[in-house]
């Protein structure tokens, strides 16, 4: 155990971990094209047909316990975890992805957040405590495989980890909008914002000209009521859509300071 003095953690170079949320179509699995340092895209939605031309790379994944097996090895053994994400978990998951080297990558991307909770879901379903007569039983379960594999991403010190996931409208019978992430069980979408350091909603806004734009909300009061949160305190309230630079000006905060 070390004491970090201020000086030390200015110099530090962190990655940073976020979320973006956005209606279907709005461009999110696009963004990669915008990021500049190697990037892994982990695909829950085999929707890599937009980006086919994308110079990265990606891992297919269809199965809860590839999703596990995979945050365990791109984060490492959890020293406090004597079973899922832990040494054990770790030698077994490096065995079945022994052909696979994460650490060249500075970024992963995964797309999406809300596909993954489904598939975490119907593995919850299919367990011991999901198939009780009690459906809350498996909503349990969900909280806590949901939980455990995003503080698994959480805890990776040097790498940026980006979750996309898609918003829902709703409106009320009193004509009031709301905008909600699409994620299965409730008590993720509500950890989300204490565990990740950013969370963005990415829409499409008329600019002063009129012409329709892609635009990042970054701000918690913000007049649509996004979903949106900056723990960074350098964001606007209205960013360009562009991942590369925003993912730049986080980590350049502080830089001139030094």
């Amino acid at each position: 155990m070390k004491i970090i003095s201020a000086q030390e953690r200015l110099q530090q170079q962190t990655g940073v971990k976020m979320v973006i949320f956005g209606v279907y179509g709005v461009g999110k699995t696009s963004l990669l094209r915008t990021i500049d340092e190697p990037t892994l895209c982990l695909d829950f939605e085999a929707g890599m047909l937009a980006v086919q031309d994308w110079n990265g790379d990606s891992i297919s994944v269809r199965t809860w316990e590839d999703a596990r097996d995979l945050a365990c090895l791109i984060g490492g053994a959890n020293p406090a975890s004597k079973s899922i994400y832990g040494q054990r978990h770790y030698n077994i998951a490096k065995e079945k992805f022994k052909d696979c080297d994460f650490s060249k990558y500075k970024c992963i991307f995964i797309d999406s957040i809300s596909f993954a909770s489904k598939i975490c879901f119907e593995w919850c379903k299919s367990q011991p405590e999901g198939l009780k007569a009690d459906i809350r039983a498996a909503y349990g379960l969900l909280a806590t495989e949901m939980s455990k594999w995003l503080h698994q991403f959480q805890h990776i010190p040097d790498k940026d980890i980006v979750f996309v996931g898609l918003l829902d409208q709703k409106v009320d019978e009193f004509n009031r909008t709301t905008w909600t992430p699409q994620i299965e069980g409730a008590k993720t979408a509500l950890e989300l914002p204490g565990i990740l350091d950013e969370v963005i909603s990415m829409i499409i806004k008329k600019d002063e000209n009129g012409e329709l734009t892609r635009k990042f909300v970054c701000h918690t009061l913000n007049p649509a009521g996004y979903p949106a949160k900056d723990r960074s305190g350098c964001l606007k309230q209205l960013e360009d859509a562009n991942l590369g630079q925003l993912l730049k000006k986080i980590k350049n905060r502080g830089v001139k300071n030094v």
